[in-house]
Parts: structure tokens; C-alpha cells; sequence
């Protein structure tokens, strides 16, 4: 086991005095057998390419003493059986204490004052800052570090808002906290903070259009992603006064080309090392190394980044389901966005019989992926399932309804449930059948939009119109009903995602009821 990056011999501990295994505490390319090298731990120092990977033909897993893997060549190391594992939990405690730490030093302008004094000044007056308590303290993302940082808020008697769409509330309850939509969280926030991961969805997600909306003197900080936060918004805010400084650990680029934020006088910076302290350090490699244990002793691994190998005839059998699987966790996850308790997968005709572990697994990696702040793959899913609350189960031998294999969805959440039905055509790939009582045949991919309307005539007319004025192109359309008069839905698929500005005109077209963009 060859251990990278200046990691040390406290943080693999969990290795030490296993039997059967040598630590090799060094850099790669002083090792003299490179070939008799099986397992590899590294910071993000050591790049685990390709080329890399062909150095080490005996090579079985590789551990990431961190988070983030942009390090390691996932899908190399999957193509030749390597598996990789990271720690992302390792570090909370120290984002969490960072984050507070800048919020500090922001509303009381710790940074400027120690500079001024250094040369020579006593300007007492000019850095007057403002006390947290009875401040509001909005907090988007509630999953651990946001769940940490609401615990220390309580205790300088803080009001905490949240905005997660997934936040459940028995934890709303559990940590005294209001959930609430994004607007109304940045109207009524003296301080507002991210800690989501970066999606399609979180992207710019505070921007130009909502941080106009903000409370005049608020303050803002980043110490999750680069990306989240509209930097030129934010920058156009903070220059006109409407905001009164903000705090950043991370930047869309990094290091950062543009001076403008970095320069301002109410922005204050660090370069990125929010999970970087002794303890977070120690524990990522700590973890990591845990993670090696259990995949030696053949143990249930918590950490996985890549698929684990299957056996042949599973493999064979299974593959197309798995990725099918996966799409509709993603189709799931979009279309219900609210908390939710329970998630039955049944299965039907030739997968009846099928160990189909690993589809349920799969469909939990797409489902919840987008809603927790951590990695989640087919070894972690069922866990991050367990640790939300969600009761997961399966059923096999369900009705199949004539087609030679299809899988069943059932999602209950607080208020409501949602059902869908897929099946997989060979020659034709994946399509679903019935989404929410409705029958359809549609294939969920590209860029769609699922709406529900009343049965009038001339509506479909309406919504084709619409979009033929915008020189908006419909590559398909599916329509269903549950009676004549009654419900309808259509699902619409286009070659480019659908601006949000036409979506939320769309939506005002007389008898639509719901209008849902969906990106798969």
C-alpha cells in the first residue's frame, strides 16, 4: 500500500497493524516496483491518471483522503477493476467552523482592522461592526455542514431559515429551525450562507434577479462550491451598497483571473481551505483508511466512487437495467421535489427472478444525488437512503402488464405520492408507460417538459403556438388523459433546454395546471 502526499502514519492507523499489509510512505515515482504496488492512498497532491494506472497492473484500489476525486481518473480506474473509494464526512466539523469563523470576522470587520492597525492606524469608529445575536441567519442546504452551522447559530440565539427542497421536517423540528422557499429566505436573511453541492440546479443559484431582493446590508458568504453565487451579481451589489460584504473561501475559478471581488474592501477571502485543519486532515486519512480495511476484510464499504465489479452473469444481465435504473432515480428526483419517507421498487417479468440489488441501488444513486451535499454511488446509496429517513423496499413477481420486463416506482412523500412505471425495449432502450395514472410511452431523455392541463379543446393548439412564436421546436410531443373533459397531461421534448423566462409564460396559459422542466 503506497501511502501519498505527506500523509502520516497516525492517519492510517486503522492500517497499521493489519496483518498482510506493507505502507509504503512515499511518492510514486521513486518506487522501484511499481507493479508489486496494490493499493494507493492520496491527497489531491498525486494525479491518478490513465497513464498512471498502466504503471500499476496489480493495482485494486485506490483512496481518496478527501472528498473531491477530480484527482483520479474514475472512469480508467473502473475499466480496469479499480476501485476507489474517498471520505467526504471527514471534514464537516471543519467547513463548519471556517464558515463561522468568516461570518465572525465579516460582520465585524476583524480582516480590515487588524490591516489598519499593522500601518499604524487607530480608527476605532470606521470598523464599528454589528453583533449576531437575534440576527437571521439564512442557510441554503441543510445537509451536515448546514446542519452544523445551524446548531452554533442556535447558541448565539440566532433565527435560522433554511432553503432545501429535500429538508425533512422532523430535522426542521430537531434543530429549531423554519424551512422556507429561496425568495422568502433572502428577503427576510441578515446573512445568508450556501453549503449545497454544484448542480445544473444550484448553479448561480443566488444571481442578478433574486439578490436584488435582498435585505439593504446583508451579507453573504460562500465556503461550499465556486459557481453557486453570480460573482458579477454579487460584485454589482456589493458596489452599490445594496449588500454590505460577503466572505469567500471558494471562486468559480481557481485561483481566481479577476481581481474585482478580491480586491473590494467589504469582501474578505481564503484560498479554498475550509476542510483544511490538523483534525480534518487526520480524519479524511483516517477514514480512507477504513475504507481499505473494510474492502480487505470483504466488509460493506460506506465510500465507494465507481461501480464495484459484478460477476459476469450479472453483469450480462443486468448492465442495461442498471444505467436505465439510474435515469429514472433522476426523472424521479425532478419530477417529486419535496421530502419524502418511503421508495418501493417492484419488478415484474424477466427481472422478476433477478437479484435486482443493484438496480435499487442505481435508482437511489440518480434519486438522490442532487439532493445531498456528498457523493452517493450504488455502495452508499442505501445508506444516504437510511440516513434520510427513507424506508426503501422492493418487490418482485409484480404485474407486468403484458411487456417482457418493467419496473415499478412508488415515492411517498408528506403530502403526496407519486408512481411511474418503465419498461426496456430491446432495439428501442427505455421508455415509460405510466407516470401518475396516466398511460404514456415516452423516452426519458434530453431536455423535457411534463405539464398537466384541463381536457379543453384547442389547448394542445394553444401550447404549440406559443412555442412555434418563439421559434421554439417541439422534437416530440405525448399527450394522456384519465377522461374525456377531465385531466390531461402532455410531455414535451426539445433539442435545447427551454429558457426558464418561456417556461414561466408558458405556465400562464389558461388551463395549464403544472408546468415541469425536467434534464435528464
Amino acid at each position: 500500500m503506497l501511502v501519498c502526499d505527506g500523509i502520516t502514519s497516525d492517519g492510517v492507523e486503522p492500517l497499521v497493524k493489519l496483518e498482510g499489509v506493507e505502507l509504503i510512505f512515499g511518492k510514486l515515482e521513486d518506487i522501484e516496483h511499481p507493479e508489486n504496488i496494490q493499493g494507493i492512498m492520496v491527497r489531491s497532491a498525486t494525479k491518478v491518471t490513465e497513464e498512471v494506472l498502466e504503471k500499476l497492473p496489480g493495482l485494486q484500489i485506490v483512496a481518496r483522503a478527501g472528498v473531491g476525486v477530480d484527482n483520479i481518473d474514475i472512469n480508467a480506474a473502473t475499466s480496469r477493476g479499480v476501485l476507489v473509494v474517498n471520505a467526504p464526512e471527514g471534514n464537516t466539523i471543519s467547513t463548519a467552523e471556517h464558515t463561522w469563523a468568516m461570518m465572525m470576522s465579516l460582520v465585524r470587520n476583524i480582516p480590515q482592522a487588524n490591516q489598519s492597525v499593522k500601518q499604524g492606524e487607530w480608527n476605532r469608529k470606521k470598523y464599528t461592526g454589528q453583533e449576531l445575536y437575534q440576527k437571521t441567519l439564512g442557510i441554503i442546504g441543510m445537509g451536515r455542514i448546514g446542519s452544523e452551522l445551524a446548531k452554533r447559530a442556535k447558541s448565539f440565539s440566532m433565527n435560522v431559515l433554511v432553503f432545501d427542497p429535500y429538508f425533512s421536517a422532523e430535522k426542521q423540528k430537531e434543530l429549531s429551525v423554519t424551512s422556507v422557499d429561496l425568495d422568502t429566505l433572502i428577503q427576510q436573511s441578515d446573512i445568508m450562507t450556501v453549503h449545497t453541492p454544484l448542480t445544473n440546479d444550484t448553479r448561480k443559484l443566488l444571481n442578478y434577479d433574486n439578490l436584488k431582493h435582498a435585505k439593504k446590508g446583508a451579507f453573504v458568504l460562500n465556503c461550499a462550491r465556486g459557481g453557486i453565487i453570480d460573482e458579477e451579481a454579487l460584485l454589482h451589489y456589493l458596489d452599490s451598497d445594496h449588500l454590505s460584504g460577503c466572505a469567500l473561501d471558494v471562486f468559480e475559478q481557481e485561483p481566481p483571473v479577476s481581481r474585482s471581488l478580491i480586491d473590494h474592501p467589504n469582501v474578505i477571502v481564503t484560498p479554498h481551505i475550509a476542510a483544511s485543519t490538523v483534525q480534518a486532515q487526520k480524519n479524511v486519512a483516517y477514514m480512507a483508511s477504513d475504507e481499505i480495511k473494510s474492502y480487505l476484510l470483504n466488509q460493506p464499504l460506506k465510500h465507494a466512487v465507481n461501480f464495484p465489479s459484478l460477476s459476469k452473469d450479472t453483469y450480462e444481465k443486468l448492465i442495461a437495467y442498471y444505467d436505465f435504473s439510474n435515469l429514472l432515480g433522476s426523472f424521479t428526483t425532478q419530477f417529486f421535489k419535496e421530502p419524502v419517507s418511503e421508495i418501493s421498487l417492484g419488478y415484474g417479468g424477466s427481472l422478476a427472478d433477478a437479484d435486482t440489488t443493484s438496480l435499487t441501488r442505481s435508482f437511489l444513486c440518480g434519486f438522490l444525488k442532487k439532493r445531498l451535499d456528498r457523493p452517493v454511488n450504488d455502495v452508499n446509496s442505501m445508506v444516504a437512503a437510511k440516513e434520510q429517513g427513507i424506508v426503501v423496499g422492493e418487490k418482485h413477481g409484480t404485474a407486468d402488464h403484458g411487456y417482457p420486463n418493467i419496473i415499478h416506482v412508488k415515492v411517498t412523500g408528506v403530502n403526496k405520492t407519486f408512481t411511474l412505471s418503465a419498461t426496456l425495449v430491446k432495439g428501442f432502450g427505455g421508455r415509460i408507460i405510466q407516470l401518475n395514472g396516466y398511460t404514456v410511452d415516452f423516452v426519458p431523455q434530453g431536455s423535457l417538459l411534463y405539464i398537466e392541463h384541463r381536457d379543453t379543446p384547442g389547448i394542445i393548439g394553444k401550447v404549440g403556438a406559443f412555442l412555434g412564436e418563439r421559434n421554439i421546436n417541439i422534437a416530440t410531443m405525448h399527450v394522456g388523459r384519465k377522461s374525456a373533459g377531465g385531466e390531461a397531461m402532455m410531455v414535451l421534448t426539445f433539442d435545447t433546454q427551454l429558457p426558464e423566462s418561456t417556461q414561466k409564460e408558458l405556465a400562464s396559459i389558461d388551463d395549464l395546471l403544472v408546468c415541469k422542466p425536467l434534464d435528464l
